[in-house]
Parts: structure tokens; sequence; C-alpha cells
């Protein structure tokens, strides 16, 4: 079978081998530092496929993803913050699915890139919630905003940034994202997005995911941040700015 039969309609194979290898960097990037490899994929697949694309594509990729995380990582969850949060995602899948198929086209991609740069650049609290009411209202919330724009790992890390060893930040937030994208793609699968088209490529690209899991898992410890954050940041707002550049004009 061509390779192009096992490809969505339009999509050159030569693209499609860069999205496959963007997954293995962005699976190492956020096994790395814990989260920006998610939003940096959604602002890429957003220069690559239609806006209402974007989100259902981006959530089945990042199931695969961060599952491998987890698992890799399982060892270090702190479960107690990822029932409540995730008690709450669930609601709030819901509820943001009602509005994920009425926003125009263009309005989605604005949207994806007004998020991308604002969670590069606004400072964000360091917040271990105590309250489980809060982590549920918490989960609700960045689960309904999910539904919309995407990656929300950043605001998932507002609830854990407080957690002192950097392993359990990384694991935890990679369960929690497993089980948020696991709620999205169940309720786009209600709403009738049709994923078979994009199977193969999304598989392909979880496999290589799951690589730079392996490889980002063994950085964790061991690679500076402060480099790589601001080269990281400038990468962004890059996208994030061709994104409304197309959106726009």
């Amino acid at each position: 079978m061509p390779l192009t039969d096992l490809l969505p309609a339009d999509l050159d194979p030569t693209l499609a081998l860069a999205l496959v290898a963007l997954s293995l960097v962005t699976s190492l990037i956020t096994a790395t530092f814990s989260l920006g490899g998610g939003t940096l994929m959604v602002a890429v697949l957003a220069l690559v496929f239609p806006p209402l694309v974007v989100v259902p594509l981006h959530g089945a990729i990042q199931l695969g993803s961060n599952a491998g995380r987890a698992l890799v990582q399982r060892a270090h969850i702190q479960w107690q913050l990822v029932l409540w949060l995730s008690l709450g995602g669930a609601i709030g899948t819901v509820v943001g699915g009602q509005f994920a198929s009425l926003l125009p086209a263009t309005a989605l991609q604005v949207a994806i890139a007004a998020f991308v740069l604002l969670t590069t650049w606004l400072p964000q609290p360091a917040i271990v919630g105590r309250s489980r009411l809060a982590q549920v209202i918490g989960g609700a919330v960045i689960a309904a905003v999910s539904m919309v724009v995407g990656a929300t790992g950043p605001l998932v890390a507002i609830f854990i940034k407080g957690l002192a060893d950097r392993r359990h930040l990384v694991a935890t937030h990679a369960m929690l994202m497993t089980l948020q994208n696991s709620f999205k793609v169940a309720m786009f699968v209600l709403l009738g997005f049709a994923f078979a088209a994009y199977l193969p490529l999304a598989i392909a690209m979880i496999a290589s995911g799951f690589v730079g899991t392996a490889i980002g898992s063994r950085l964790l410890v061991k690679v500076p941040e402060a480099a790589f954050r601001w080269g990281f940041k400038i990468v962004l707002t890059v996208v994030a700015l061709d994104l409304l550049r197309t959106a726009l004009f």
C-alpha cells in the first residue's frame, strides 16, 4: 500500500515524516522539562491542518505521548493530586465540548496563537492546591479550555509546580495530561470527529514520542534549563505570531 494512502488527504509524505520527528522532539522536551512540548506541538499542527482538526488530533497524539511518559515514570506519580484534578477534568470536558464545534475556524486559530503567547510569557504562580474543591474546579476549567485551544499543560502545571521533587512533578503532570486527553478524545468521538483518517499518522507520532520520552527521562535530572527556556520561548513566539498572521491577513 502506498504511503500516501495511509496519510490524511493532501498531506505530503515528507511533511508527515517531519511531524513524526517533531513528536520525538516534543516528547523529549516534555519528559525533560515537564511541559512545553505539547504547546509546541499544537502550534505546529495549527500551521499544517485546519483549525477544526488541530485540537482533536493533538489530543490523540498527546494521549499516547503522555501515557508513555506516565508509564516510564509511574513510580513518582502523586495520586492525590491526580484524583481530584481529573474528576474536575471529566466535568470540564463535557462543558467545553459544547463550544469546541461552535467557534469559527479563524477564531480557533487566533485562540490557539493567543494561548501559546500567554502561556509562554505571562508569569504563572506555583500552587500545590490543598483544597479538593479548588482542585476539582481547577481541573474542570482547564479541561473546558483544552477542548478549544488544545494544549493546556502549562495550566495544569500551575497546580503542581510546588512539588519539591522534579521527578514527582513530571510524572504527575504526565498522568494528569493522560487522563485529560483521554476525556478529550472520547468527547470528540461522541461529537463525530473522523479519527480514522488520521490514525496511521497519530500512531507513528505516538511511537516516535515514546522514543523521545525514553531519552528525555534519562536527561531529566541532568540538563540545565536557563538557556533552553529562553530559546524555546523564542521558537514558540515565532510560531504563534505566524499563526496570527495566517489567521488575520
